[in-house]
């Protein structure tokens, strides 16, 4: 069973990162925007739920906790998407469970791999499980938030699908570009250090878009009618 799933695993991560890319560059609210979000969203839940029973197989505790992250993290942000007029959902309580589980055995894998004197047996170094255990609890932070209001409106919710869905991006793409680049491509591409570009990409435009959402006033006369538009909004 693993070769099939390890098939239909990598197409939808292909398929996923192509559809993220175009989505994030086009219009936001527009219908083609919503069109490659809709694939982005389908192709990521299928990617990170083959992710997490390759990882089973194999006994790979941490690829399992970063499938399940990235489910969440797909998940919740159509949601956030979907929901133009509020509301949580039984779903909203139990994903909160996620991130908090997912977070604290980050930092504890972080910590066990920091004061070892040996090198880590899964190939992932401290810094990033330290930094995927960070951003774990501000998942979680904004879920608490959403919980205790009831939902997200207006220009919050633009921000909580738009994070979600580009962080949920970056581990794709840095797990493909980072990750498993050494067997897809020649050597004198990994010693260039050009995949780096590719990989953190996703996070310089989540900063980008966060910044131009929250901070200035392109969406603020849009806000509402994003709410009630009938496609994506990020």
């Amino acid at each position: 069973m693993r070769l099939p799933i390890l098939v239909l695993h990598i197409s939808a991560g292909i398929l996923g990162m192509l559809s993220g890319f175009i989505a994030v560059f086009l219009r936001k609210g527009s219908r083609q925007h919503g069109v490659a979000g809709n694939a982005f969203f389908v192709s990521m839940l299928i990617m990170s739920m083959c992710a997490v029973y390759l990882a089973i197989m194999k006994h790979q505790i941490g690829n399992v906790q970063g499938g399940v992250f990235t489910f969440y993290l797909v998940t919740t942000a159509w949601l956030a998407a979907k929901r133009r007029n509020g509301g949580v959902g039984t779903f909203g309580w139990v994903a909160l469970l996620i991130p908090l589980a997912v977070g604290s055995a980050d930092l504890i894998f972080g910590l066990e791999k920091a004061l070892s004197q040996t090198r880590s047996a899964d190939g992932v170094p401290a810094g990033m499980n330290f930094f995927m255990g960070s951003v774990c609890p501000l998942a979680a932070a904004g879920d608490v938030r959403m919980l205790l209001r009831g939902g997200v409106f207006g220009v919050q919710r633009v921000s909580r699908h738009l994070w979600r869905m580009c962080f949920g991006l970056f581990v794709a793409s840095g797990s493909f570009f980072l990750g498993q680049g050494s067997k897809v491509f020649p050597a004198f591409v990994l010693k260039s250090g050009v995949l780096l570009a590719p990989a953190v990409l996703p996070l310089l435009l989540l900063i980008f878009w966060l910044i131009r959402v929250r901070f200035t006033n392109a969406y603020e006369g849009q806000a509402t009618a994003l709410v009630v538009a009938p496609s994506y909004d990020s």
